[in-house]
């Protein structure tokens, strides 16, 4: 199939022109089943954001980070301060966005600095360590000076906006009604698509293939000439920022804004979707992302109904079954597919005999 699309050019663009009519109807269309799964894909987008990011320290680099989230927190935190009534600052999304990108990025570097010479497990429990101290400062920095405002959160951030067009408030455009998640929906659809851009520059650049080299073997990557202590601070800085600008959005989005968002089970969930998908594929990382996304919320609307349904009562919680399923699925795809759904062409060369 990728060499007929490679012969008959006019194929590739009519699929892409296919793929994008697909994307624009997209939201329209989950709106006829309700708001919510447009919120639902909302989230799924601002996932896939995380593992691209993600992707760029595991999948590219081969360093394993469990306290991604903090940097999530960090870009989010940044936005409700900078835009909301906490300080009184109400800034517009265009500068603080880049700021919540440039504070994670700062983290990330000051988290890969100290960890250079770590590797593997004991890189794992560093990174992880740091997430939980990140999320604890986020509940602890209400006194003597109230910049969090601790466990409450924060609320009454500001939406989006740009002039008088607000992307939080439904509105009719062209004889469509254009509610507040769909506005968002197309606004993270396009940022997702300059990440994409962005990941496959990062991929086939001289970085990109340095990156690649320090996963591969790390002495080898050193003895050929590549400084790997920039290299590595450069991924997991760039890492950070993917995770800054998507926290930033969550804070727009949600308006709301509390220590409870940044936990470790979501640090485990966006590395179990670059590892489902494929590490150090942009497209697998993507698809894994999705999947995690939106396969625990069909579970939530159909495994209560079912079981009342066939027993006439409720006997599994539905989240009970969901975690089951989630780690049934990673155990055999450990066992089945290594590699993940949609490998890269490196790491299945690595961990499969074809």
């Amino acid at each position: 199939m990728a060499d007929k699309l490679k012969t008959y050019p006019a194929l590739r663009w009519a699929g892409l022109a296919l793929i994008a009519c697909a994307l624009i109807a997209l939201p329209f269309v989950l709106a006829t089943a309700g708001t919510t799964w447009v919120r639902v894909t909302n989230l799924a987008i601002l996932f896939a954001l995380l593992a691209l990011g993600l992707n760029i320290v595991v999948g590219f680099a081969g360093l394993l980070d469990l306290g991604y989230i903090a940097f999530y927190g960090v870009g989010a935190y940044a936005y409700a301060l900078l835009a909301s009534p906490q300080f009184n600052l109400h800034l517009p999304f265009w500068i603080i966005l880049p700021i919540g990108a440039l504070a994670a990025c700062v983290f990330g570097v000051l988290l890969g600095a100290p960890t250079l010479k770590l590797r593997g497990d004991y890189l794992a429990i560093v990174t992880l360590g740091f997430g939980e101290i990140v999320r604890i400062f986020f509940n602890n920095l209400s006194q003597p000076v109230n910049i969090t405002n601790g466990p409450q959160g924060i609320s009454r951030i500001d939406p989006m906006r740009i002039g008088d067009f607000s992307f939080s408030q439904s509105e009719v455009i062209l004889g469509l009604n254009f509610s507040g998640p769909i506005k968002y929906y197309y606004l993270l659809l396009l940022v997702l698509l300059v990440a994409i851009v962005v990941n496959l520059r990062l991929e086939n650049s001289r970085i990109g293939r340095a990156w690649q080299a320090i996963r591969e073997d790390e002495v080898a990557a050193q003895a050929m000439g590549i400084n790997t202590t920039h290299v590595k601070l450069l991924a997991f800085g760039m890492g950070a920022s993917f995770g800054g600008i998507a926290g930033g959005m969550f804070a727009a989005i949600q308006g709301f804004i509390s220590p409870e968002s940044f936990v470790l089970v979501e640090s485990v969930m966006v590395l179990s979707m670059v590892v489902l998908g494929g590490m150090g594929n942009i497209w697998g990382v993507i698809v894994g992302a999705l999947l995690l996304s939106f396969v625990p919320e069909l579970l939530r609307h159909t495994v209560d109904p079912m079981q009342r349904y066939l027993f006439g009562h409720l006997i599994i919680e539905p989240e009970v079954i969901r975690m089951l399923l989630f780690g049934l699925a990673l155990m055999l795809m450990m066992l089945f597919r290594p590699a993940g759904l949609w490998p890269s062409k490196v790491r299945k060369r690595e961990l499969t005999d074809e």
